[in-house]
């Protein structure tokens, strides 16, 4: 063989290796029973990483008509059950969204009133946040306390919370939020907003009726959102896709560790059109509400108001360009330097993008032929993030924007991909077709990762 022919054959070698980006790792099949095992997009890795929390929600009713949380070891399949509603009819209470506490082994999950009615059933307005700790299915404790009673009580709220999560050192919780005083009296203003809870104080709830009840946290809205936004304003009539910024905040300009939860919400645009930007909303360390005024619990016209020492601070400005609007849930990098999201690019493809906190130009990581399917999670030192695209799961690196897929493009529905800590497992929900049931179920699937061989 030629020289000049061993060298070309050595050239198209190398650029075959470069374009590669598949590299097929085997999925295991980690839950089988006749029921829905979800995920739902939460924390569900012990902080071991040794176990999945999920949510068995009923396909007829959902979260409504969920009965049990529970959990499943990754290497033997055991399943304990963690916690059992009480009084459970077709009412309610109801269950689901579990995340565990990335500090302990504890875990935080939607529990409906605790004493549903024909009336008053499961709601999104009818819901709060439970802990209970792994072992102790009996001791389920509250995380926000609950009045909808007029004068209400400050550091409590009035509704529902949704989808709770932990920050990243365990000391505050994050989640959605329905009022459910603006839904009974004022439908049109029930707006779905943020909330957040610092734990510690204690919140005293003093009434017999059990409606309401009393919390571990001081609690409050923590957006502000508005009923008819002004055109082309940053006044936003949604937030949602919410979660923390970082394990324990981001660094500001001045070099402070600075709080903060990043959302998506909903502006509109010079035309009235809805879109969904990128916004960040900035808070005190120490949540301490004695110089609030009651107007952050107490309004009989409209939401709570979040705290004075709040700041709500708007990142993408998509809204009049030819493809407006962010989509996915936000995630944060561990250090809290980056935001990746969803959105499209010049060709109205959905791309993943990262933005700062603290602001500027958002950079396009990926430039895929075809949209991505799924919103990101991020691995534990922040090099790498994975999500759905082309019905497979891709890793990526963040730094330079190599990817591979992990594996093989599916006809099934990927979703509510989770990484553990230690970055060796990556687990997601598939449904699975029974024949028995004859129907299908979620079910939690794991793949064994190792992100330095996809640099």
């Amino acid at each position: 063989m030629s020289k000049f022919k061993l060298i070309l054959i050595t050239i198209l070698i190398s650029l075959w290796g470069c374009t590669t980006k598949n590299v097929w790792l085997k999925e295991n099949q980690l839950t089988f029973g006749s029921y829905n095992h979800s995920l739902d997009n939460n924390d569900n890795f012990s902080p071991d990483g040794q176990w999945l929390v999920y949510d068995t929600r009923k396909e007829d009713g959902g979260i409504r008509m969920g009965q049990t949380i529970e959990r499943v070891h990754i290497s033997s399949g055991k399943i304990d059950t963690v916690y059992t509603a009480p009084n459970m009819s077709e009412y309610g209470p109801g269950l689901g969204a579990v995340s565990y506490n990335p500090t302990k082994d504890q875990v935080i999950f939607i529990h409906g009133l605790l004493d549903p009615t024909k009336e008053e059933p499961y709601t999104f307005t009818r819901r709060f946040g439970a802990i209970v700790n792994i072992g102790e299915p009996h001791n389920m404790i509250v995380l926000d306390a609950r009045d909808v009673t007029f004068p209400f009580t400050k550091g409590a709220l009035r509704g529902g919370t949704h989808r709770h999560e932990f920050s990243g050192d365990g000391k505050w919780v994050g989640y959605t939020y329905n009022d459910a005083i603006m839904a009974l009296n004022y439908p049109e203003k029930n707006l779905r907003t943020i909330g957040v809870s610092r734990i510690g104080n204690t919140v005293n709830v003093n009434s017999i009726d059990r409606k309401h009840f009393s919390g571990i946290s001081e609690t409050v809205v923590a957006v502000k959102v508005t009923q008819n936004p002004e055109y082309g304003s940053d006044e936003i009539s949604h937030a949602a896709d919410d979660s923390w910024v970082g394990k324990s905040g981001y660094i500001d300009k001045n070099g402070n560790l600075q709080r903060a939860r990043a959302f998506l919400g909903e502006v509109r645009s010079q035309s009235n059109q809805k879109v969904k930007e990128l916004f960040i909303v900035d808070m005190p360390e120490d949540l301490d509400l004695s110089n609030e005024s009651m107007e952050v619990a107490e309004t009989l016209s409209g939401l709570p108001t979040p705290p004075k020492s709040f700041n709500q601070r708007r990142l993408t400005w998509t809204a009049e360009t030819q493809f407006p609007g962010c989509s996915g849930i936000v995630r944060s990098s561990p250090d809290g330097n980056k935001m990746a999201y969803l959105s499209r690019d010049k060709h109205g493809v959905q791309q993943v993008f990262l933005m700062s906190p603290i602001g500027g130009k958002p950079t396009q990581l990926t430039s895929f032929d075809s949209s991505v399917q799924s919103g990101v999670r991020w691995n534990s030192n922040g090099t790498h993030i994975c999500f759905v695209w082309n019905n497979a799961i891709v890793i990526a690196n963040v730094n330079d924007g190599s990817w591979k897929q992990i594996i093989q493009p599916i006809q099934e529905e990927i979703s509510a991909l989770v990484w553990n800590s230690d970055d060796s497992t990556i687990a997601y929900n598939k449904n699975v077709y029974d024949e028995n049931a004859g129907k299908s179920f979620a079910q939690i699937f794991t793949i064994n990762v190792n992100t330095e061989g996809i640099k």
